[in-house]
């Protein structure tokens, strides 16, 4: 995993748009129990609105069939405008422009609900909410609540949908608010409060159709017990003493909610939790960089699932983490602008069924992009693989280094133009001596044109050290498999 200590002399390990993968047959090469895989690049699908993207949200609703009810909607939030997109079945998408937001910038909630041809509600914080409508198959309305003639939740800054019930909660308040029974009503007396701890709700979710609250300072779970009076009530046991950072860090799936936490010790430790039991999940060198970082309290994030692995994604302004609950190991997902690296563009995603696409939308523009385990860049830009390994080291003893190999798949060169990036691709190799304060010049190998299946990439005559650190690294927009990396050495005496 990346494992960056504040003492490069400890530990300096990086795992930069790569992910380890467990061989799970047992029998991989030379008894591999697992190797590097390049994580998804983007590839762009089109631009929307102004942005920056604040939100995309697939409506489908599960029948009791186990079909999707309006399953080819998607609504995506760009700056202040609401879009409406769907599927058209042939070559793409068809886009609609619904309407306006009270605010352009921010994270905005959305909620659907299976009320005739479908209902979405929409909340930004503002003193109003929105709502999409599809009366009849051809007949659809965006407008605010107030317009609607239904009354606004003010300042709601995330809204949930569980059981039938829209459920709001109103920033800087311990309070939530809950509808009538599949309506849009409202009432301004049908609301309830977290009371287990005095502080404020930041975030809601639903997980197993629970209702979780996550304060300040601790975590409230509520069941829906069908009460006339008031539906949701907490349940027993259902409270945890570890409270929520950033509002929107939270995120779910497969029934483990994560969140960015704090307490009234401390803060910046991202915890993981089935039920009421939870867990610290963040190592050492991920909190001391969290530690460091600005505006901690607007960290997002995500999750998703792909090719068998599901992770946790989050993104802070200085870089991007993800931990994979396969190998419960993190890795950093980072953008490469002009060289230098940067957190991922991605700060929404949604899963589409009908075609298994997962759809992001980028922080800082207007760009939607399919996230794409076939795709080898960023958009149009490198889509950088790195990993730094640990400290080889003998007590501190000289030792000389006479080879490094690196056990990856090649000939993986693209057709084409000699001078296309990718027609012979690259892997870059250098070292520190000092702890990785400071680095050797970049060798470079070829990773094999296309075909030149048997292609070895190995690096000689390397000197001689007593700490030394390796650093791999691949930008070409071609497959990257990293098998294993081997290293022949040679005692010296102190």
């Amino acid at each position: 995993p990346s494992y960056q200590l504040p003492s490069r002399n400890a530990d300096y390990q990086r795992a930069v748009n790569v992910y380890p993968e467990i061989i799970e047959s047992g029998t991989g090469k030379e008894g591999q129990a697992a190797y590097f895989k390049s994580s998804e690049g983007l590839k762009l699908l089109f631009e929307l609105g102004q942005g920056p993207i604040r939100l995309i949200h697939f409506d489908g609703l599960e029948n009791d069939d186990g079909s999707y009810f309006q399953a080819n909607r998607v609504f995506v939030v760009s700056g202040s405008k609401v879009f409406r997109l769907t599927w058209n079945g042939v070559d793409g998408w068809d886009t609609l422009e619904l309407g306006d937001l009270d605010t352009s910038e921010g994270p905005v909630s959305a909620a659907s609900l299976s009320i005739d041809y479908g209902v979405t509600v929409f909340v930004d914080g503002s003193d109003e909410n929105y709502v999409y409508h599809k009366t009849t198959t051809t007949t659809e309305t965006f407008e605010t609540f107030t317009s609607a003639g239904y009354s606004p939740v003010a300042r709601a800054t995330q809204v949930i949908w569980l059981d039938g019930y829209l459920v709001f909660i109103v920033k800087d308040t311990n309070q939530f608010y809950v509808n009538e029974w599949n309506s849009l009503t409202v009432p301004a007396s049908n609301f309830a409060s977290a009371e287990g701890s005095p502080d404020n709700i930041l975030a809601v979710i639903s997980n197993n159709r629970d209702l979780w609250l996550l304060n300040e300072r601790s975590v409230e779970i509520f069941a829906n017990t069908g009460n006339a009076d008031f539906p949701f009530e907490r349940m027993q046991g259902g409270f945890i003493e570890n409270g929520c950072l950033s509002a929107f860090s939270v995120a779910k799936i497969d029934g483990i909610v994560f969140w960015l936490g704090r307490n009234s010790n401390g803060q910046g430790v991202v915890y993981a939790a089935q039920g009421a039991n939870h867990q610290r999940i963040s190592t050492h060198a991920i909190e001391r960089k969290i530690a460091t970082f600005q505006n901690v309290e607007n960290a997002r994030a995500y999750t998703y699932q792909i090719g068998g692995h599901s992770f946790y994604l989050i993104n802070f302004e200085e870089t991007t983490f993800v931990y994979d609950l396969s190998t419960k190991m993190w890795h950093e997902r980072m953008f490469t602008n002009d060289g230098e690296l940067e957190r991922h563009r991605g700060e929404t995603l949604v899963f589409f069924p009908d075609f298994g696409h997962h759809i992001v939308g980028d922080y800082e523009n207007a760009k939607l992009y399919y996230l794409d385990s076939e795709t080898y860049a960023d958009d149009d830009a490198p889509l950088t693989r790195m990993r730094v390994f640990p400290h080889v080291s003998n007590g501190l003893k000289n030792i000389f280094v006479e080879r490094l190999q690196l056990d990856m798949e090649t000939g993986v060169g693209l057709d084409g133009a000699i001078t296309n990036q990718g027609y012979d691709p690259q892997v870059m190799m250098r070292f520190s001596d000092d702890g990785g304060h400071t680095w050797s010049n970049e060798m470079w190998v070829s990773a094999g044109k296309i075909g030149e299946y048997k292609k070895r990439c190995i690096w000689r005559r390397l000197g001689r050290s007593r700490d030394r650190i390796f650093e791999i690294k691949m930008t070409d927009p071609v497959k990257c498999t990293w098998l294993s990396c081997e290293i022949d050495l040679k005692g010296g005496v102190s």
